[in-house]
């Protein structure tokens, strides 16, 4: 099937041409956290975001950027409102009630988007489902359950996608982990940077897998885009690691978003409709 072979092309899962991004608005600082380790820096954070949308740009990618949301203060974080595949798009449902609304204003973009009939939606009154806890690699898309995504939502979001022809594994994120995509992300379609603990879950059987050094474990959540790995400041081991196995790494600072919680892939949704 065609949609099947779309899905097993290999590059399909880190070959981009488009992103959408939002612009973080001061009420940020406001952000959810898992850990309070201080309030984000607003004017660093803007320094930040807009190096991470250079860095999107300078891989030949149109990079769609979105007005702040003051009333959400974590709608910067666009991953978690949708998937973004090559022929369709589908709607989350946030684990969060404070980012529920969030979607209603992403989906009015993907519609623009993607051709009609295109674009669904998770909207089971039981169901949530964050981008962040989705991992797509060349062969399935891989679910983690979680705090924000739940055993209903996974179900949901399965039906839709094997309508579509994908193939969905679900996966149990470690206890303690925000989201699956915390701990883990995708540098080719055979090969996952991943912490130990999320190694010896035995998500990635038959992956070539990369593991974040000792001390290192903020450095998973890193993005593959195009020809480049974009990866968080401050983690010189598990770089080193990243460039000896032969990927071309930039490094960006991410202090500020790190505070609420939010890493590389976070921060945009990266699709080629």
């Amino acid at each position: 099937m065609r949609r099947a072979q779309r899905l097993f092309s290999g590059h399909f899962s880190y070959t981009f041409t488009h992103a959408i991004t939002r612009a973080p608005a001061p009420s940020v600082i406001n952000g959810l956290r898992s850990v309070d380790t201080g309030s984000p820096d607003f004017k660093r954070m803007q320094i930040q975001h807009s190096a991470y949308v250079s860095a999107l740009r300078s891989t030949g990618a149109e990079v769609i950027e979105l007005s702040p949301l003051a009333k959400f203060p974590d709608s910067c974080f666009v991953e978690d409102t949708a998937l973004c595949l090559p022929d369709v798009a589908i709607i989350m449902r946030p684990g969060a009630p404070t980012r529920f609304e969030e979607t209603r204003h992403m989906a009015p973009h993907l519609h623009n988007l993607y051709p009609t009939g295109c674009v669904e939606a998770i909207d089971g009154i039981s169901s949530y489902v964050e981008g962040g806890d989705i991992l797509t690699t060349g062969r399935e898309i891989l679910v983690g359950r979680s705090a924000r995504t739940n055993a209903s939502g996974i179900q949901e979001l399965k039906r839709i996608l094997e309508n579509w022809e994908y193939t969905v594994r679900e996966v149990i994120t470690p206890k303690g982990v925000l989201h699956f995509k915390t701990d883990c992300s995708l540098l080719d379609e055979d090969t996952v940077l991943c912490t130990p603990r999320l190694q010896a879950a035995d998500c990635f059987e038959g992956y070539k897998v990369i593991k974040t050094a000792r001390g290192e474990e903020a450095a998973a959540n890193a993005i593959r885009f195009n020809d480049l790995v974009l990866f968080p400041a401050g983690f010189p081991r598990t770089r080193d690691a990243l460039v000896k196995a032969g990927y071309n790494v930039r490094e960006m600072e991410n202090s500020e978003f790190a505070k609420i919680d939010g890493g590389m892939s976070c921060l945009s949704l990266r699709f080629s409709p």
